[in-house]
């Protein structure tokens, strides 16, 4: 459907001079609540700036005692703390993907950095937890998740793929979205497809979608999910996926059709 024009536009990095996709630095108060991850820094960051910082291990990791404290803390869409490790004794910072992945993205926003071995805000990170700035928090995070960090944990089957393409699935997503839709659907209508999925004798093109584009979406309060579970198995089911009212909101496409000399979103 896209001009070659705004297709080359979308692979690109959104940028101020390039804006065929534009994210929202005006948020109110409501709408960035409605975001796991924004919300959700703002508590690292609170606490990363109380005292002498958050403790460390050895390793690198956030220190049991502020991964326990984090977990109560913490709210995420379909995660409950107390259900998921409730056979676990201690609990290290990769075995919490929210705060892991909460920590990933600030500091690759340089909203956090280590002084005198402990993690505390930056002055953007200062700057972002107060009111004007923090107006614009949730289009930063998005910004270095979905361009500068790797959503896959280095544990990407197909590389890059499909984050490499985001500009060109969020837009899609934002046609195809619109009502309740599968990860098998929503791959074969936005994501670009590559030889080694087509190839596979699984589906695991839709599980790599799904890991690395839907689920990061839903933690920035961009999609929603249902789970529509089978009877008598409680781990098993259907997911699917639309648009939030945030989607639309945040993310702005200017872009030519070659159906309609122009289309803005």
């Amino acid at each position: 459907m896209l001009t070659d024009k705004s297709f080359n536009a979308l692979a690109a990095e959104p940028s101020a001079t390039n804006t065929a996709l534009r994210l929202a630095n005006d948020l109110t108060a409501d709408e960035l609540h409605a975001s796991a991850v924004a919300r959700n820094t703002l508590v690292l960051l609170h606490h990363a700036a109380q005292g002498g910082g958050l403790k460390l291990t050895a390793t690198g990791n956030l220190a049991r005692s502020v991964v326990a404290k984090m977990i109560s803390q913490f709210d995420w869409p379909d995660f409950d703390g107390a259900e998921a490790f409730q056979f676990h004794k201690v609990i290290n910072e990769p075995d919490f993907l929210p705060l892991h992945f909460v920590r990933l993205v600030a500091g690759a926003a340089r909203l956090v950095r280590q002084n005198r071995g402990f993690p505390r805000p930056t002055v953007l990170g200062r700057d972002l937890s107060k009111e004007p700035q923090r107006r614009a928090l949730l289009a930063i995070l998005f910004h270095v998740a979905g361009w500068h960090c790797d959503l896959s944990f280095g544990r990407g089957l197909y590389g890059a793929w499909p984050q490499r393409d985001i500009g060109v699935i969020l837009w899609s997503l934002s046609v195809a979205a619109r009502d309740w839709e599968s990860p098998e659907r929503l791959t074969r209508l936005c994501a670009i497809p590559i030889n080694g999925v087509l190839d596979a004798q699984s589906d695991s093109g839709s599980m790599a979608m799904e890991a690395r584009i839907l689920r990061p979406l839903l933690w920035f309060g961009l999609l929603e999910y249902r789970h529509d579970a089978r009877p008598g198995d409680r781990y098993g089911g259907r997911h699917f996926y639309r648009k939030s009212a945030l989607f639309d909101r945040f993310l702005q496409f200017d872009v030519e059709s070659e159906r309609a000399s122009s289309m803005l979103y």
